[in-house]
């Protein structure tokens, strides 16, 4: 390969410069979830043990941070699918997987509404969500099905409408916890049954 065309081809970020954006992102979306996409950014930098150029290099505006933040928890849930099945049974997996998804939401609820007041850009933060999403419950629920903890007529998606309805239902703040107590009720109610 000659020096000009190896000049063209992007540098790989170096694994400390990786391990920090990593950490900023695990921090904000723990900050944004409390305190709201209003929160402080230099906070988010300090509880993320990095200076604030640091997160500027990395993010340079909010809304590029609101927005990874959002896609990283989508990225997650498609990551821990592989990792859930690979390592737990069916119905463990389909378990741990519901759990993330509750804190999934409580993220979302916080960053999305501020995505959408970028109605320009909020739509292609949202294209590959809903795929993603829905190709990792189909997976697990499948599997579930197959290992003959889960009834064969168990529509996937349901399973996520309760926990959504909830979060919609019940206006308090402690509503995480509700829908985690949800999670072992859908799945006992999704057991085959016995005749």
């Amino acid at each position: 390969m000659s020096p000009e065309s190896s000049a063209q081809l992007p540098r790989k970020p170096r694994r400390d410069a990786v391990r920090n954006r990593d950490r900023i992102l695990k921090v904000a979306r723990q900050i944004f979830t409390e305190s709201g996409p209003d929160a402080s950014l230099d906070e988010i930098a300090k509880r993320a043990g990095v200076g604030a150029g640091t997160l500027y290099r990395h993010f340079p505006t909010r809304y590029a941070l609101l927005e990874d933040v959002y896609r990283a928890g989508v990225e997650e849930l498609a990551a821990a699918e592989q990792r859930f099945g690979a390592s737990m049974s069916p119905t463990e997996a389909l378990r741990a997987w519901l759990l993330l998804f509750v804190d999934y939401m409580a993220a979302k609820q916080i960053i999305a509404p501020a995505l959408n007041a970028d109605c320009e850009n909020s739509p292609k933060v949202f294209e590959s969500s809903g795929t993603l999403i829905t190709g990792a419950i189909n997976s697990l629920v499948k599997r579930a099905v197959a290992n003959g903890d889960i009834r064969p007529d168990m529509e996937p998606l349901d399973l996520l409408r309760a926990l959504v309805g909830i979060s919609n239902v019940i206006a308090t703040p402690d509503w995480p916890k509700s829908a985690k107590q949800m999670v072992d009720i859908l799945i006992l109610g999704s057991r085959p049954v016995k005749s």
